[in-house]
């Protein structure tokens, strides 16, 4: 309902003219909400348009052709809640520490097993501790539900506002909850039980799930207490937290003022700036009813009664029923005036852009189903006519009506919003990235985005362009320890200010001197101050020995399960094809070791003429038979190598059939004693479980219990593998692992030998190198891209950000030397790495913050080098800029590694739970600040968290979190160990695959690469309606390529593609395509080679026919569809609804 302003600018009684027989007056509905009888021959309103309670009688609307009157309540004073003391707060409740112990965040790392995210019904939702009474509600014993405030009956127009202040509640009745943060009705106890229906809720405070609860970031003896934020109530509630879980992030309900926006800091690319939109704020003490005289610090507006935050209009609207003027919206069911945006299920005005229900022309990026979905940012835009507008990346969308929410285009992450000088010297998003683009300015700001808060990085990459710069000084602050970056500011010409701890330091006079044109200028001209990715050649003080040499000693399974696969051979090809091309320089070593049952040393020493082998068996107590020649010069023994590597395959032929023992443990404690003096690189290839000597292991699998709803055997059988993994950190040695098994091999346990010294996991689960030539494919060039690629040895990393900013926690494979230096002996570049950042101070000494990576390492060519990455971000105090700003990718892959962390503490429920509370509270956050008309029957999300439920469905289908679907627990764990260490790029195509239609490849569209144009196919929704029985469909996981052939394909496909006459006599489980001399042929070939180079590896192609008894491959990439054991995308999103309502 909107009132106009009295003609004279007083206020006014709410009323209309006397009717025939008296002024007709209507009650107070239950609730506090007020309504009015309908007119005769009228349609009573759907909802009420204003739902505060005040104080009088509300009157009718006026009639046809009269002004409507202004609003006034009966006491003459301001319309709002209840007087506060809002700047004192209030004091607890004297019974609250009546509550029992508890886990206070729903990622808390307490021990306990909480109940399964439910597969396609829905329930409530909660958070889970291990302790607290039995309850009697449904719930499993021992987890209290901390379930939502009861929902009034009521309709309200507006939500609740988000200034809550922690005032009495003005509802009989009601306590405060320290635990929810909120008032609650009923007595203090009874806060587990599910309210009844219709229980009246306060206005002025929201109702999201959880309590203001700051995020429990751990202390260095793994642990922390809890205190209250500032202006809460105290607590005497006490959580524990784990420095691996996802225990370090609690995402709080309670929502704090949205200040009055300021210019966004938030700039999407190639959009023009655009103020901040935010909607009106529920009238508080502060704000003054419209009507009434207007507060000193009030705008003003055209048409629209002055109050604090509100927004300008261009005319109010008219009263219900009331035809419309010009430029004014039309009450209900009447089609709107001239110029004027419709209403939901009426034609637009003359002018006018379409409205919600009517088409639009489609948005760039966006398909027709998109763009329809789209609300607008609010109510504001639609009533002045700028719908249009408004940029897409501030717009609202509803995704369940969205169905094709993935793009043709790529996900771009959002570009932060710097000055163009600081933008251009920004960090690549391919290296640094981090969740939130614009930075809290406070932790309570952090809290009430609901949002997690942490960084990306992908430190060794391999780049086309890398400054590399030789100079006697380096310069750094000298408190702080930073590097000098583009981000820096300078005082004058010798003196520079850390934009980390903001010090000032002096600037040595060679910095001046540009090594590019050989001239001494300003220091802006410097490559450090141009480029936030940078490598410095170190001096001498930053070496505590001689530089490392490359030395790489290789660990082979040779016992009579290793030898049936065959994989001995393949090895032994790949390896001596490309051993020229393993980094290092003439001072590179080389060994094998190989073992069964015993351990077998071979000596390499020049003075030989043929290897000689030398067996240990005593593997209980491995020793070194020699004490030089196993590890020998790579270019002095090259004759030796190149003959033991023709003779390894059929070596230990004599002796496959009476031995299958696997001393795998004693193997790896001769490498580390045979590496200790100099460091270096272990590959291991192991085929099947270790069974003899130190480290043996057992089966441990039930292939019954694969489905399910609680997987065990996810932590190590022992620790022995972990124990020697941190051993052989302290001595620079890496140790990586290659496990082609065809039955259990405990992953698990075998993984702890390479995650704690930087090393790499690989997998091949069915490896034969004849019944499975699909993965031999891919293991031969895993192993050429591993033996060829970048090398960085005895590294160290240490990850610096601004003060006020904490980093807490590490996701990935090192072992953690102090509390921020990470020691990797190896560093590769395909190894990623998160991290999870708190706000411990206010950042208000700069309006950017900056993290910074400094990689120091040893190159192969035995130069100690130091890479450094900085990333700049602006400071914001506005909620909405810092919900704009989300990068959903790295958003989901922070989220992944802390999933994986609360599996493995937890259980993989607790995980699932975690993720889908963490998409719920994210879209919350933004739902709590629009209008009621704008969250009804809809799911509604800004355009940077548009692909979070999506995200989070695929999370929840992937090996490593699914349940109740047959998962080998190797499995399991070897995609866990991918979320935790893979760069966020080849992560993200494990979670969500590229799906194209190659059927129909033109050359319109393509890129030109090299005077050859490169087809680029549509990207398809990863649903089975997106496969058409006629067409083929290729899709790209990352790890393989599967070419999807229905069965109606056309017989001019199968012939200039496959060169076979029709679909029949296509072979099922082909892995290869023929080279043809057609168009059809050259164009795919050409997409599949451009899919290929984008990728660090070459990941085999798999053709799947439409009736293959592997089709289940391809089908369960098809994320968005409905299984039995998971839900829909669309259901999920259902789920997210209702879960936003309970």
């Amino acid at each position: 309902m909107s009132w106009n302003q009295p003609p004279n600018g007083q206020p006014g009684m709410m009323q209309r003219p006397p009717m025939p027989g008296g002024p007709v007056s209507a009650p107070p509905m239950p609730g506090g909400h007020i309504s009015a009888p309908p007119m005769p021959g009228q349609q009573p309103p759907r909802y009420p348009t204003f739902s505060h309670s005040v104080s009088g009688p509300m009157l009718r609307p006026p009639l046809p052709g009269q002004h409507p009157p202004a609003l006034q309540p009966s006491d003459g004073k301001s319309i709002g809640p209840p007087p506060s003391n809002i700047a004192g707060g209030m004091k607890p409740p004297q019974n609250q520490n009546t509550f029992p112990p508890t886990s206070i965040g729903r990622f808390s790392s307490h021990p306990g097993t909480a109940p399964p995210l439910p597969s396609v019904s829905t329930q409530s939702r909660g958070d889970y501790s291990a302790q607290g009474p039995p309850i009697s509600n449904g719930a499993p014993s021992g987890f209290p539900p901390m379930t939502r405030p009861p929902q009034s009956n009521a309709p309200i127009s507006e939500p609740s506002s988000l200034n809550t202040s922690r005032v009495p509640s003005p509802i009989p009745n009601q306590h405060f909850d320290a635990l929810e943060g909120q008032f609650r009705s009923g007595t203090p106890n009874s806060n587990l039980g599910t309210p009844p229906p219709g229980s009246p809720v306060p206005l002025s405070t929201p109702s999201p799930r959880g309590g203001p609860l700051r995020p429990n970031f751990p202390q260095a003896s793994g642990s922390s207490n809890w205190a209250p934020p500032r202006g809460h109530p105290p607590s005497n509630l006490v959580s524990s937290a784990n420095m691996a879980g996802l225990g370090n992030s609690n995402f709080p309900s309670t929502m704090a003022a949205q200040q009055p926006s300021s210019p966004a800091l938030y700039q999407p690319a190639g959009q023009p700036q655009f103020p901040p939109v935010s909607r009106p704020p529920m009238l508080s003490s502060n704000a003054m009813a419209p009507g009434m005289p207007r507060a000193a610090s009030a705008p003003t507006a055209l048409g629209y009664p002055p109050g604090q935050g509100l927004p300008p209009h261009l005319n109010p609207a008219p009263g219900p029923g009331l035809p419309p003027s010009a430029n004014t919206p039309p009450g209900p069911n009447l089609p709107p005036g001239p110029g004027v945006p419709p209403r939901p299920g009426l034609p637009p005005g003359p002018g006018a852009p379409p409205g919600v229900g009517y088409a639009a022309p489609p948005a760039p990026g966006l398909n027709h189903n998109t763009q329809n979905s789209i609300y607008g940012v609010n109510n504001q835009f639609s009533s002045m006519g700028l719908q249009n507008q408004v940029p897409l990346e501030l717009r609202t969308f509803n995704l369940l009506q969205e169905r094709n929410i993935l793009t043709d285009s790529p996900v771009v992450p959002p570009v932060p919003n710097l000055p163009d000088h600081l933008k251009r010297n920004n960090c690549s998003p391919d290296i640094f990235r981090c969740t939130l683009s614009a930075l809290p300015q406070s932790n309570s700001l952090l809290q009430k985005s609901r949002l997690p808060l942490g960084i990306l990085i992908h430190p060794f990459k391999d780049l086309s362009h890398l400054p590399v710069i030789q100079s006697s000084v380096i310069v750094r602050c000298r408190a702080c320890r930073t590097y000098i970056n583009p981000f820096v500011s300078f005082i004058d010409q010798r003196r520079w200010r850390c934009n980390l701890c903001f010090r000032a330091n002096e600037l040595p006079d060679e910095f001046n001197f540009d090594p590019v044109t050989k001239s001494y200028g300003s220091p802006e001209r410097r490559p450090e101050i141009k480029s936030a990715t940078i490598e410095f050649i170190a001096p001498s003080e930053y070496m505590l020995r001689p530089p490392q040499p490359c030395v790489y000693l290789f660990l082979l399974d040779v016992s009579y399960t290793a030898l049936q696969t065959g994989y001995l051979q393949s090895f032994c090809e790949v390896l001596a094809a490309e051993i020229d091309k393993l980094p290092g320089d003439s001072r590179t070593l080389i060994g094998f070791i190989t073992y069964n049952s015993s351990v077998h040393f071979y000596n390499l020493s020049e003075e030989l003429s043929t290897p000689q082998m030398h067996v240990v068996s005593d593997v209980d107590d491995v020793f070194l038979p020699l004490p030089d020649g196993l590890v020998a010069n790579l270019q002095g023994s090259r004759a030796l190598i190149n003959q033991l590597l023709e003779q390894l395959p059929t070596f230990h032929q004599d002796e496959y059939y009476k031995d299958d023992g696997s001393a795998l443990g004693a193997a790896l404690q001769a490498a580390v004693k045979l590496l200790s003096a100099s460091g270096g690189r272990v590959t291991v290839v192991q085929t099947s479980i270790p069974n003899t000597g130190p480290g043996k292991l057992q089966n441990r699998e039930d292939p019954n219990q694969r489905a399910s709803s609680k997987p065990a055997n996810l932590q190590p059988a022992t620790d022995f593998y972990k124990m020697l993994s941190l051993e052989a950190a302290g001595q620079q040695i890496a140790i990586d692992m290659f496990l082609l098994n065809t039955q259990y091999i405990d992953h698990a346990s075998l993984g702890g030998a390479a995650r704690h010294c930087g090393g790499c996991l690989y997998s091949y689960p069915g490896f034969h190198n004849m019944h499975n030539p699909a993965e031999v494919e891919r293991f031969e060039a895993d192993l050429k891209r591993y033996l060829n690629r970048k090398i960085g040895l005895e590294a160290v990393m240490r990850v610096r950000c601004t003060k006020g900013l904490a980093i807490h926690t590490f996701h990935g494979n090192f072992f953690v030397r102090s509390t921020d230096l990470l020691s990797l002996p190896n560093i590769n570049p395909d190894a990623g790495f998160g991290m999870q950042v708190s706000i411990e101070d206010n950042l208000t000494d700069s309006p950017y913050a900056a993290f910074q990576a400094a990689l120091l390492y040893t190159s192969s060519k035995g130069e100690r080098r130091i890479r450094v990455h900085t990333l700049c971000l602006p400071v914001t105090t506005s909620l909405t800029d810092i919900i704009n700003s989300v990068d959903q990718q790295a958003m989901i892959g922070l989220l992944a590694k802390m999933a994986v962390d609360r599996s493995i503490n937890t259980a993989v429920s607790d995980a699932r739970e975690a993720l889908v509370n963490a998409c719920v509270d994210a879209l919350g956050a933004y739902g709590a600040t629009l209008g009621n008309q704008q969250r009804m029957g809809a799911v509604p999300s800004p355009y940077s968290l548009r692909l979070l439920p999506l995200y989070v469905s695929a999370m929840l289908k992937h090996p490593s979190l699914r349940l109740g679907v047959s998962t080998k627990t190797d499995d399991r764990v070897h995609a866990m160990d991918d979320c935790k260490a893979l760069p966020l790029s080849q992560l993200m195509l494990q979670l969500v695959p590229e799906l194209y239609p190659v059927h129909i490849l033109t050359d319109e569209g393509g890129i030109l690469k090299e005077d050859i144009v490169i087809p680029q196919p549509p990207r398809l929704a990863l649903n089975s309606g997106s496969i058409d029985r006629n067409g083929a469909f290729l899709l790209d996981t990352g790890t393989y390529l599967y070419l999807w052939v229905g069965s109606a394909i056309s017989p001019t496909f199968c012939s200039q593609v496959f060169n076979r006459p029709d679909f029949s006599s296509l072979e099922d489980g082909l892995c290869d395509l023929p080279e043809l001399e057609n168009e059809m042929s050259e164009r795919l070939r050409l997409f599949i080679s451009h899919l290929t180079d984008r990728k660090p590896g070459s990941p085999p192609l798999i053709i799947v026919r439409e009736d293959s008894r592997n089709r289940h491959v391809f089908i369960q990439y098809m994320i968005e569809d409905k299984t039995e054991s998971s839900m829909s995308y669309y259901e999920f999103l259902q789920h997210i609804q209702k879960q936003q309502k309970s």
